[in-house]
């Protein structure tokens, strides 16, 4: 049996990383896993460097076996290093943390290999049962045919929207507020504000069926 963790928007929070990845491999016991990060690794929390360096670390060690997505927050970094955006904008919105993490004091001094990681991170990833995306889709249109910033940006009309997408769309991007993750009938948010003081959440799926089978947590919300 294959195993699935979509874990949510980390933030920074490398204090919950990693113990939440250790709950994920204890459960495994050397079953086959994925692990899917739904984006946003930078930005707010103390430790966006050791963050991404966590991941891509995973990446080299679980060949095929990481799948780390884009979220808003690499998309903003990535337009400041470009020119497109202004950086003042993105330090309000936890880029100084970033930069604090690196050691650096402008976006485009980010080491390159990290940029150059941002840059190809996938937009989704689609196993059949579920969608999983950093902040959902645009109901309605063929999930073959969202746009990048819908995939990255939207909240409303699909927090809202009852409808049933082909695929239980599994996303974060927008903190629920409460320690629970919210499962509805079309999608589950497993953004649990683990940089505002709730947990980092891990949603656990198998191939016998759609919904997960468990939550792992780590952080102040799950007593850890």
């Amino acid at each position: 049996m294959s195993l699935t963790y979509a874990i949510g928007d980390i933030h920074g929070s490398l204090h919950m990383l990693r113990p939440l990845l250790g709950r994920c491999r204890d459960h495994a016991a050397g079953r086959p896993m994925t692990l899917v990060f739904l984006g946003d690794y930078i930005d707010r929390g103390p430790d966006s460097a050791g963050v991404v360096r966590a991941v891509m670390a995973l990446e080299a060690r679980m060949p095929g076996g990481v799948i780390a997505l884009k979220g808003n927050h690499e998309a903003v970094a990535l337009e400041v290093i470009d020119g497109t955006s202004d950086q003042d904008f993105w330090l309000t919105q936890g880029g100084e943390e970033t930069l604090q993490s690196y050691g650096v004091d402008s976006a485009r001094a980010l080491p390159p290999e990290h940029v150059q990681w941002m840059r190809s991170r996938p937009l989704w990833h689609d196993d059949g049962r579920r969608f999983f995306v950093h902040a959902g889709i645009r109901p309605g249109k063929p999930l073959d045919a969202q746009r990048e910033h819908d995939l990255i940006w939207i909240r409303e009309p699909f927090l809202s929207d009852p409808r049933d997408h082909g695929r239980l769309i599994v996303h974060g991007h927008t903190p629920v507020g409460t320690a629970a993750p919210d499962l509805r009938g079309n999608r589950l948010n497993v953004d649990t504000g683990a940089v505002y003081g709730g947990a980092l959440t891990a949603a656990v799926f198998d191939d016998t069926q759609t919904n997960p089978i468990a939550f792992f947590q780590a952080g102040r919300a799950a007593g850890a």
